[in-house]
This record gives structure tokens, sequence and C-alpha cells, in this order.
């Protein structure tokens, strides 16, 4: 399949960067859950799983996610709107840190100031 010509592109409209921004959130949201579900498991099975109302309420939060991301994609390109949803790193993270009390050392806060300072690169470069 042939790629749309530059001119043809869609142009990133605001309402599918927020879209997908929302995704984000919503997305490191369901991680949590996932991670709290898997924590009081009490068995390994398929059973186990899907009995979990933590777990299914991560996955459940995945579909909404996909969801977003496609009503996102129809009015937008891939290659500005995908690199957005890196930003679901830096939500678990800041999230981990205060619902899970884990711990926030320099290295993980660069690695947060990368993938933000690249997704605003990004993100200047798709306004052209």
């Amino acid at each position: 399949m042939m790629a749309a010509p530059a001119e043809n592109a869609p142009k990133v409209s605001r309402g599918s960067v927020l879209l997908v921004f929302l995704s984000t959130f919503i997305g490191a949201i369901a991680q949590m859950l996932i991670k709290t579900g898997a924590a009081t498991l009490t068995g390994t099975g398929p059973l186990a799983m899907i009995t979990n109302p933590r777990l299914m309420a991560g996955y459940s939060l995945y579909g909404l996610v996909t969801g977003l991301i496609i009503l996102a994609l129809r009015k937008g390109q891939l290659s500005i709107l995908y690199p957005i949803i890196s930003l679901t790193y830096v939500w678990v993270t800041i999230l981990s840190v205060f619902v899970l009390n884990e711990s926030l050392n320099p290295f993980k806060l660069l690695g947060v100031s990368v993938i933000v300072v690249g997704v605003g690169v990004l993100g200047r470069g798709g306004a052209k």
C-alpha cells in the first residue's frame, strides 16, 4: 500500500490530540488497576484473572483507550499522534510514586523529562 502524498495527508485536529492525550491518562489508570489487581490474585489461572475486578477494569479501560485512539486517528496523522501515547509512561511514573509509593530517582526523572521533551519536539514538527 502506498503512502498518501504529504499534501493529501490529514491535518492533526486539536480534538484528535486531546483524545490521544486523554487516552494516555486513561491508559495509565488501566496500568495501575492491572498492577493492583495482579497483587491481589488468588490463583494463576485464567479464571482467577477474569474474576478479579481490578484486572477486568484495567483491561476494560485498555479497550476504551483503543477506541479513543481509533477515533483520534480518523482525523490525524499517525506519525504525530502515536508518539503522544508515550506520555502514558509519564503518567504511570507519577501515579506509581503517589499511588504505589514507588521511588523516583534521578534516572527516572531524566527519562520522563526526555519523553516530555521528545513529544514536544515531535508536536512542533507536526505543526508545520
